[in-house]
């Protein structure tokens, strides 16, 4: 039997670089991101994952033109949305002091049950590990921010490339990670279940 990680990590990388290969603007990717996301939180709520989170965009990432930046946070919020409507405890993290932070999203910030409740799902939004941590002028700040997220188990990647970007520092220090070179509008089934039977195979050390 295949073993399931309880939680999962999700960096869904390469939306612009589809919309240049497809000729549209690079702003145009981000929409085609949303139904991959839900298709694969369907698909890991019936292995039995336990808690999901998602990459949304990060304080870096809004250093983006503006185009970008409101085209990638309005998927942010229709992915939001659209989750609120699946049975899921639904939470929003990231620096909502920021005016990069979406207003519609504010309400998530708070975890909630939805629908039947289940599976956890945390989504990162205007986030960064800064943010998370409280660094001030070197220093840490009294809490983790994101203390509510349990460690992560295996982080997926789509787009080829092997880095981190930041994703959840304390959570991810013993993840195992695996990364597809699809982009990931191209999304399909067998992403996940490659990576899930990839990380059964791998040895749990947690640093023995």
């Amino acid at each position: 039997m295949t073993r399931i990680p309880k939680h999962i990590g999700i960096i869904p990388d390469g939306n612009r670089r589809w919309a240049a290969g497809k000729g549209f603007a690079k702003e145009d990717g981000y929409e085609h991101g949303i139904s991959p996301g839900l298709e694969l939180y369907r698909i890991c709520r019936d292995l039995g994952v336990g808690e999901l989170t998602f990459y949304g965009f990060t304080v870096d990432n809004t250093k983006r033109p503006s185009k970008q930046r409101l085209a990638f946070s309005a998927a942010c919020v229709k992915a939001v949305e659209a989750l609120s409507r699946e049975n899921a405890a639904l939470l929003v993290l990231g620096n909502t002091k920021s005016a990069m932070f979406p207003g519609e999203l504010l309400p998530y910030t708070v975890r909630h049950q939805f629908g039947q409740g289940g599976m956890k799902i945390n989504f990162l939004v205007n986030y960064s590990f800064e943010w998370d941590l409280g660094f001030h002028h070197g220093a840490f700040g009294p809490v983790m921010r994101s203390s509510d997220v349990s460690r992560v188990d295996l982080i997926i990647r789509w787009g080829g490339r092997r880095r981190l970007s930041g994703f959840l520092p304390i959570q991810s220090v013993y993840s195992d990670m695996y990364v597809i070179d699809d982009l990931w509008p191209d999304f399909t089934a067998s992403h996940v279940h490659d990576a899930i039977a990839w990380y059964g195979k791998q040895d749990i050390t947690l640093g023995g």
